[in-house]
């Protein structure tokens, strides 16, 4: 039985279709991969390699085998950058949660007004750049020209030394750190809150709840997924912090707030020790990677209980 001519005529545009719905998607991951291979793969691979060595970043280099690592977790100075890094991460991430959380309830709200209006205002901080906000932040808590400072002195109080004690120094990071990284968060929070059913706050109220009961026994569990989420991903970046502790206080007073990437950074090109940088690189990647992988254990135990 033969063919008609519309037969025929309809045909070869279906191949092409069918040609160019499997050659998009390959095209555009292979993109991708080639991004991620070019522009983290690859110099991890470099970096791994020079924490072997006593690369300077000039010349030729030897390998000089686990050296470097070996003076490394002989370094007091490395274990301080550490602690500093993990008590920021413990101070920051708890509180960026609780406040993104809050807002987030808040807009969501039915009795709340202007919520459109609210969700743009909160947003705005995550619009500038890390190195504003940490200047931002400075000026206000500075100690001879700072707005806070200023206040406090017409009061008949004594200007407090922000920049000076290393513990106030911190304390003001993790402000500027919790202030700045909620409006990502409170995004999250409020896809999630959406995505709850209204039919379980309505089923709650008419067996008596109020809106904390509602907020314990509904919202939080509903929730869990993205809450482990934001934990995950401020863990991280509060690890990785570099911008705005350099803007706002340069890991101040003298080096008692230097967090890992400083220390990182200061060995590496201001003192020319990239062989050592790169094994410090290299132990803070693991690190971040222990983290995640417990955050994933618990999360799993968590969801199958």
């Amino acid at each position: 039985m033969t063919k008609s001519a519309a037969d025929v005529s309809v045909s070869p545009p279906r191949r092409r279709r069918r040609s160019t719905y499997t050659l998009a998607p390959l095209v555009l991951v292979a993109a991708n991969v080639v991004l991620f291979a070019l522009f983290f793969v690859w110099p991890a691979v470099i970096g791994l390699v020079y924490s072997f060595t006593n690369y300077t970043g000039v010349g030729a280099f030897q390998f000089i085998g686990l050296d470097n690592y070996q003076n490394l977790f002989g370094d007091s100075t490395f274990y301080d950058a550490l602690f500093r890094t993990l008590l920021y991460t413990v101070l920051v991430v708890p509180l960026n949660f609780v406040l993104s959380l809050l807002i987030a309830n808040l807009v969501v709200s039915r009795q709340a007004k202007g919520a459109s209006f609210a969700r743009v205002v909160f947003f705005i901080p995550w619009l500038i750049s890390p190195i504003v906000v940490g200047v931002l932040w400075r000026w206000l808590f500075g100690e001879n020209f700072g707005l806070i400072n200023y206040v406090i002195e017409k009061f008949g109080v004594h200007a407090i030394a922000w920049q000076s004690n290393a513990d106030l120094s911190l304390g003001v990071v993790v402000m500027a750190g919790a202030w700045w990284g909620t409006a990502f968060s409170m995004l999250l929070f409020i896809a999630a809150i959406k995505n709850v059913p209204v039919s379980y706050y309505e089923a709650a109220s008419l067996d008596g709840a109020g809106p904390w009961r509602q907020f314990i026994s509904i919202t939080l569990p509903s929730i869990a997924p993205t809450s482990f989420i934001v934990i995950l991903l401020n863990t991280i970046n509060a690890m990785k912090e570099y911008p705005l502790f350099v803007s706002l206080n340069n890991g101040g007073p003298g080096t008692s707030n230097n967090l890992l990437v400083q220390y990182i950074y200061e060995t590496g090109f201001n003192r020319g020790q990239i062989g050592y940088a790169s094994a410090a690189s290299f132990v803070l990647m693991l690190i971040l990677m222990a983290v995640a992988i417990i955050q994933l254990i618990v999360n799993r135990r968590v969801e199958n209980r």
